[in-house]
């Protein structure tokens, strides 16, 4: 497989704006590439297959280029600018620096949509830090749903959800930004997972919860362009069978009662 770097040669890192139910009108600034890399291979990835499933940790798109791109989409009229993309953006050693960048040249709120896998890294945390807003992925509770789901690397070992929620508290108490929880719903939960997952909530004070369920199409292969907005998918793809608006909707309102953490859900999804 050729060089992630050199294969980005006619690739732009910047794509949008795209309309997010969370985050308003969104630029996205993807620092992985055109070969899928993530820690995770969730179910439900919009991307498509994952090219590259490991945890190896380099620039995959140089901090230059990366502003080159963004310069060609001025006067950046969006609400953020997101960084996501191909994979995830703490695998991107100059995810720092990026953010630094993009704060300096367009003066907008920077978001990084995270798996949350390398959060007890400290060269992680600290480059988190140039975010305004944090998203941290937590779509299970206990092992078995973890693996079913997301699909974690080998490398993160057989204690990565452990790992990942120590890490997401240790990064809790350092980051001053806005820090979010996105929980994406594949079934309904029981009455004792629900309950757990409040008592997490309730220790870990996020500033805000995201409740989502698969609505988007998952493509049959890698799909560059599903980094954007797809409602309807372009190419070969297979549809997930999302819960429904009231289960979302009642779980929604009994954490917010319990924990008077704001919880958002998509507005396509709230009953009428």
């Amino acid at each position: 497989m050729s060089d992630p770097v050199e294969s980005c040669s006619s690739y732009s890192s910047v794509y949008g704006p795209v309309q997010s139910w969370r985050f308003g009108r969104s630029l996205g600034v993807d620092p992985i590439g055109v070969v899928s890399t993530c820690s995770f291979h969730c179910v439900y990835c919009q991307l498509g297959e994952i090219e590259q499933h490991g945890c190896d940790r380099q620039i995959f798109i140089p901090t230059e280029q990366i502003q080159q791109d963004l310069i060609e989409f001025a006067p950046w009229q969006v609400d953020v600018v997101t960084v996501s993309g191909s994979g995830e953006p703490t695998l991107a050693l100059n995810l720092g620096s990026i953010l630094s960048m993009i704060k300096s040249l367009t003066h907008r709120p920077t978001v990084v949509l995270t798996n949350g896998s390398l959060l007890a890294d400290p060269i992680a945390q600290s480059a988190l830090q140039f975010a305004d807003c944090v998203a941290v992925k937590l779509d299970a509770i206990e092992t078995k749903s973890f693996q079913r789901i997301n699909r974690p690397a080998k490398t993160l070992g057989e204690n990565c959800l452990l790992q990942q929620w120590v890490g997401l508290e240790q990064f809790r108490q350092q980051y001053s930004g806005k820090l979010a929880i996105q929980t994406m719903l594949l079934e309904a939960w029981s009455a004792t997972a629900q309950d757990r997952y409040i008592h997490l909530m309730q220790s870990l004070s996020p500033d805000e919860i995201q409740l989502n369920t698969p609505t988007r199409p998952k493509p049959l292969t890698h799909e560059l362009e599903a980094r954007g907005n797809h409602p309807i998918s372009p190419f070969p793809a297979r549809s997930l069978k999302p819960v429904s608006a009231e289960v979302l909707t009642i779980f929604a309102d009994r954490i917010q009662a319990a924990t008077g953490i704001p919880v958002r859900i998509p507005q396509m999804l709230i009953p009428v």
